[in-house]
Formats: structure tokens, sequence, C-alpha cells
């Protein structure tokens, strides 16, 4: 016999039963998994939950909404019933050994008569009345990208402007000082409206109803190589009537360089309109930042050699790719192994694990992760233009390419013709590669000739000229 019930005040979750007393415990979810303190003696036991975790080195926050598996040994499960309860941070119900949690939102408001109403209480609300930033990074799945450097640089430099951050859920942590909004939630459609200033790195999606004196900065989150919006391959009317709709919403569109500044003009119909080209302040940390602080944070010796294997998303999957064994190529390479998906593919898939292996898809800022890594494995991401500031080696593998490129995207250009590092089709492939050390001289005139058209104004002070802007234009007040 056993039972469950929610400790409100120690943010856990209790199972109780009689009989033989489970060897271990724990809570497995997608991206989170925590253990269970195991109590009790004769034949009664206690199992302690924590609904929180920290995870980086980070502060202990609720759990990423989404299903869980109760995982206890040698007890049955059957009878455990919680129904939905509302705690401070999340939204937690019970059947057996499914726990699904979600962030605390009012069910009222999950309905659909409840997100109209929430809607047009928002169109009908004056706004852009307050001295305030709403940020959104990834529609809300991270803090971090351009958003966050720009946050970071604004607090500092105009600590009276007030900072609202869109979150799927509490798990995301924010900035310090920094107001966390849960998305469809009757403070994030508020804050929305309220804010003098928006600044995203995608679409704003939902009903944007821009309101006098507001504006949008749209940082965008890469320099492209895969072809987007209008130009992607295939005619398609609704998606280009929705590409235009979305770029009217932008007052201001950011570009990492020229380069970039032609494509997302042209593919985004951002006509009359300015955009700055002042390098990405998401970069700035691979220029004035410290690896060493990284590493330790992932718990990497500094004496190691590190490779992040990041690669871009597929239009015709929703979870990451895997074209490498990464356990495998740790012990090929004799490495630690560091694998990142892309953003869409967050909140699909569970993170990878193995013998010096360590999934960072949920690391917050990726430019940490390219500062402490040693090497990079990509593909067709737009990471290629980040990682180049560090002038560390790069792979690119690529074992559908022909597909990718003839079918799925299309690029902007030949890749194989510019890339600053070799194209390989296969793990043993990459595994040559990386032990091949005259790679390095071989490549050394491509990278500097990719670093002298996309990273000139990758200098460190980004996100000082952003703002600079920002302030200067009036969007927001010291």
């Amino acid at each position: 016999m056993t039972t469950a019930r929610i400790d409100e005040a120690a943010q856990t979750l209790v199972i109780e039963g009689t009989g033989r007393r489970p060897a271990d415990a724990e809570l497995v979810g997608p991206r989170a998994r925590v253990g269970a303190r195991v109590s009790g003696e004769g034949d009664t036991w206690t199992v302690t939950l924590p609904l929180q975790a920290g995870r980086w080195g980070g502060p202990a926050l609720p759990l990423p909404a989404g299903p869980y598996e109760l995982r206890l040994s040698d007890a049955d499960l059957s009878d455990l019933t919680i129904v939905p309860t509302m705690l401070p941070g999340l939204r937690i119900a019970v059947t057996g050994n499914d726990v699904k949690i979600a962030a605390p939102l009012d069910p009222v408001y999950e309905t659909a008569e409840g997100q109209a109403t929430l809607e047009e209480r928002y169109v009908a609300q004056v706004g852009g009345t307050e001295n305030a930033v709403f940020f959104e990074s990834f529609y809300g799945r991270s803090v971090g990208c351009n958003p966050q450097a720009i946050d970071r640089e604004l607090a500092r430099r105009a600590p009276d402007v007030r900072r609202y951050w869109s979150v799927v859920d509490f798990s995301v942590p924010v900035p310090e000082g920094a107001i966390a909004v849960v998305e469809g939630s009757p403070e994030w459609w508020r804050a929305r409206g309220a804010a003098r200033l928006l600044v995203v790195n995608d679409w704003l999606r939902r009903r944007f109803a821009r309101k006098p004196g507001q504006k949008v900065l749209q940082t965008w989150h890469g320099t492209p190589l895969k072809r987007l919006a209008l130009h992607r391959p295939g005619f398609d009317p609704r998606r280009m009537a929705a590409v235009v709709k979305e770029s009217r919403r932008w007052d201001v569109l950011l570009a990492q360089n020229t380069y970039a500044e032609r494509i997302l003009k042209k593919a985004y119909a951002f006509f009359g309109r300015p955009i700055w080209v002042e390098g990405y302040p998401r970069n700035d940390a691979l220029t004035t930042g410290d690896p060493m602080i990284v590493r330790a944070a992932l718990g990497i010796g500094p004496e190691e050699r590190v490779l992040l294997y990041a690669p871009t998303w597929r239009d015709d999957r929703t979870e990451m790719v895997d074209f490498i064994d990464a356990e495998q190529l740790a012990e090929q390479a004799d490495a630690v192994v560091l694998v990142r998906g892309h953003s869409r593919t967050l909140q699909e898939g569970r993170d990878h694990a193995g013998a010096r292996v360590i999934d960072v898809t949920g690391y917050p800022e990726t430019a940490q992760l390219l500062l402490a890594a040693d090497a990079l494995i990509t593909d067709y991401s737009s990471v290629m233009f980040d990682f180049s500031v560090t002038g560390k080696p790069m792979y690119f593998l690529v074992p559908d390419i022909d597909h990718y490129r003839g079918t799925l995207r299309g690029f902007y250009f030949d890749l194989e013709e510019r890339a600053p590092g070799p194209l390989v089709r296969s793990q043993d492939e990459l595994v040559t590669a990386l032990g091949d050390a005259t790679l390095v001289d071989a490549y050394a005139q491509r990278y500097a000739a990719w670093r002298r058209q996309f990273n000139t104004r990758d200098d460190g002070h980004a996100a000082e000229r952003v703002v600079d802007r920002i302030l200067d234009q009036g969007y927001v007040t010291r």
C-alpha cells in the first residue's frame, strides 16, 4: 500500500508505503532527473522527491514542465493519485507512476476562452506606459542569446529600467533583478503591453498589438547559411504572408555583419526601416569571458580536450539529429563531448548521457560553451559564424548535405568551397580529421577570409553599441 502527498512548504513529493523498502527512487523527465531520499525502518518507509533542481551551478528552481516517470524499485504505484495541485512555482498531478508538471498557470487561463479573454484585455490596454523592456529568447524556452547580453548591459547602464523576461515556466532562470513572467499568464500579457521596448530574437507569435510609443528590436539569432523566410524552397502564399506580417511588427533589426544585413532585409522584406550592423552582443563573451569558469561549472578539468557537437535542426524531424555516437567519440578522440541541440529541439527528446558526455542543450548561454570548447563540430548551424570569433578549429559533419542543400532548405553560398574547416560524411572521417594536426594550417587562409567577412564587428563591445542606440533613441530612459 502506497500513498502520495505534496509537502508545499518543502516543495517535495512524498511517497509513503509499507512492505519492502525501495532500494532507490527517482523522478525522470526529458530534461531533468531528480533523485530521492529514502527513509524509514521496519515495514514503513518514506520516499521524498524534490520538485526543484539546480543546474550548471545555478539556484534551485522548479522542475521544467513536462511528463515525468516516477521510478521506485520494488513498489506498487498503481494506487497513487494526486489531483492537479498548484504550488508557488509549478502545478503537479500524479496518477500511478505518471507525473505531470506544468507551469503554475490557473487552469481557467489555459482554455481557449480564458486566453481569448486575456488577449482582448491586452488589445484594449493603453500600453507602452512603463519604462521597461520585455525580453524573450527562443520563445521563452531559455534566457540567453542576444537578448540576455543586451539585458546585462542595460542593467549596468540603466538600472532603473524594469526588465521583464518571458519564460515557458519557472525552471528558466532569469537575470538578477529581472522579473519572470510565464507565457500566457495575466502578468505576461500585461507586461508585454506595458513595456516601451520589446527585445526578441525570434517571431513574436500570438496576437501582438503595438501600443503608442512601443518599439520592437528584433535581434535575430544567427547569420544565415541556410535559406530562411521568403527564400525557403517552395512557393507557399500563406507562409509568405505570415513572414511579411511578422516583419512589419519590428522597428529595428540587428545584424551580425553586412552579409547578414543583406540577407535578412530581403528574406523578411524588411525595407525602409533601420538595420543595426553592430556585431552580436551574445559574442562579446567570446572575447571577454574566462573559459575556465565555464569548464568548472560543467565539471571539466582545465587540461581536458573539449569537443562541442552543435548541429542545427531539421524541418523534417522534431528531435536533435544523431549522426554521432557521442560516447564512442569521447573515447576515440580522448575528449569530453558536449552535446548541444538546437533551441527548437529543447522540448523534444531526452538528454544524451554517457561516459565523458555532457548534454548541454539546456545550458542557457551558447557563447559560454563556445568559449569552453577546444573545437566545434557542426553542420549548417549559424553557430559557425559565432565560433569563428575564437579562431579555434571547426569540423563540419554533413552526411545529409545533398538532401539538406538540394531539398530541405538550400544554402546562400557553397559551404564546401568556403568552409573554414573540413567537411566530413561520417564519424570515422570526423575522428580522422580531429587527429590530423595539419588541417589547421591547411584551412588557415579560408579561416582568415571567413573572419574578415563575418566577424569584424564581434569585438567584445557589441552590447555596448546596441544599448547606446537604445538609450540615444529614447526607447527607454535611464
